[in-house]
């Protein structure tokens, strides 16, 4: 593919020598891997430290560079032309492989057209899956459950009953949608089980990486908002309603009843208790502990404070030593004062 024909395909705009336009493109690679015939791109200004040593063909990006030998393809998002490309040079078209002999689906599951889905997989009675979805081997859908177009569900996911999907969602293996949330009331020395009779709402355009585990609602929905991106090993509790676009990284976990909004960014092995509320534009860092609502804005600890707060107590926090030394040398001081001058 030319780089013409790749600039226009991205509406970007080619910097370089007259013939860089005819440049043969035959693959897409990071910055440090790229090859002769590769594309690459550059993102942040911590990667141009590898410039020197690229070997790419062309680099995309934001801003043109004036010192660099290397042809340039300008265009708004590096990154997300990056990602353009990749589908384009490696992406896969489906092809709709139909229901296989091997899959065991109810003559009261509704199936659309254009689908594919494997051996070993179970619809249960019921079920809605719509066109162009694919489900992989040993994949679980039960009863009453809905799965809408173009969805990729992986092998292994398991979607409980009354759980609804919406379209273009990605589900990876491993992950558990509609578990029982964990609900017990005590009485006369044990637990009794609180039945789960909710559901699960998948919206449109979201991804859940594997071995994610959201739970169905006590009662009503726990709802995951459209374009919501969570990574694996992540977990859901009953009743929580995630906003839009929001991120959630791995090993995150979220007690129940909680409500974050839209735009969120909850980093690695955040915890967040029950009942909290998260205002939308929130951003978290790792392995903070959330107890309570939060207003908007950037917050990092355990228990969780405004970033900046937290950048002066943790900088206190590493001279606690020199500060306990200080004090037992002043406490020593004063002693020896106090013995020379008891009145």
């Amino acid at each position: 593919m030319k780089l013409k024909e790749i600039a226009s395909l991205l509406k970007g705009e080619v910097i370089g020598p007259p013939h860089a336009h005819e440049i043969e493109i035959k693959g897409v690679s990071g910055i440090r891997e790229a090859r002769e015939g590769d594309i690459t791109f550059l993102s942040s200004e911590r990667y141009k430290k590898y410039l020197s040593g690229c070997r790419a063909s062309c680099i995309m990006v934001k801003d043109p560079m004036g010192d660099l030998a290397l042809p340039q393809l300008k265009v708004t998002n590096p990154h997300l032309a990056f990602a353009k490309l990749l589908e384009h040079f490696y992406g896969k078209p489906r092809k709709p492989i139909g229901i296989s002999k091997g899959a065991m689906v109810s003559e009261t599951a509704k199936i659309g057209k254009d689908v594919s889905i494997f051996p070993f997989v179970y619809i249960s009675d019921g079920a809605s899956i719509e066109e162009g979805t694919v489900i992989h081997p040993f994949v679980f859908v039960g009863e009453n459950t809905t799965v809408g177009k173009d969805c990729m569900i992986y092998p292994n996911v398991v979607l409980r009953e009354n759980v609804k999907v919406g379209n273009k969602v990605m589900i990876h293996s491993g992950s558990v949608i509609g578990s029982d949330g964990f609900g017990y009331a005590f009485e006369e020395g044990r637990y009794h089980k609180i039945p789960q009779v909710g559901g699960v709402i998948i919206e449109d355009d979201i991804e859940i990486g594997s071995n994610v585990s959201i739970d169905r609602a006590t009662t009503g929905n726990t709802i995951i908002g459209k374009g919501t991106k969570i990574d694996n090993l992540v977990q859901i509790a009953h009743n929580v309603k995630i906003g839009d676009n929001t991120i959630i990284v791995a090993q995150v976990g979220i007690a129940g009843s909680t409500e974050v909004g839209d735009f969120v960014t909850l980093a690695g092995q955040v915890g967040i208790v029950d009942h909290v509320k998260i205002e939308s534009g929130t951003v978290i860092g790792a392995q903070s502990g959330i107890a309570s609502n939060l207003t908007k804005g950037f917050y990092t600890g355990s228990p969780a404070l405004p970033h900046r707060e937290w950048l002066r107590a943790h900088a206190l926090f590493a001279k606690l030593p020199e500060l306990y030394k200080k004090i037992k040398e002043l406490e020593k001081k004063i002693k020896e004062l106090e013995r020379r001058n008891p009145e």
